[in-house]
């Protein structure tokens, strides 16, 4: 489970530095998707620094009311017109992430 834990937690901080902080607060933040899910090898606490210091927040309670209709594009996200969308669809994206680990630490906890 610590595997899996590590694994969400890099993929899900690299979609939030990359599709928020690339994309909408112009970070430079460059994405290695694929070497996300290889899991990272770092302990627990600097995963969980790097998660909270995810530019996405902050990102998010700069944007005033003209900038959530602005134009929003980026790789592996078409369906994302304008950033109101993009944040709503990170959003959406972690809750279905959220579920994955409640069943798998239930699944876990089975077998003990």
């Amino acid at each position: 489970m610590e595997t899996a834990l590590a694994i969400w937690s890099c993929t899900w901080t690299g979609n939030l530095n990359y599709y928020i902080g690339t994309q909408i607060a112009g970070t430079g933040y460059v994405r290695h998707r694929d070497l996300e899910f290889t899991g990272s090898g770092k302990p627990k606490d600097a995963l969980l620094r790097e998660f909270d210091a995810a530019i996405a927040l902050s990102t998010i309670a700069q944007q005033t009311d003209a900038d959530w209709a602005k134009p929003y594009s980026a790789e592996r996200e078409p369906e994302s017109e304008d950033r109101f969308t993009a944040i709503l669809r990170c959003a959406g994206h972690a809750y279905h992430h959220v579920g994955q680990m409640v069943y798998l630490q239930r699944e876990l906890l089975k077998k003990q």
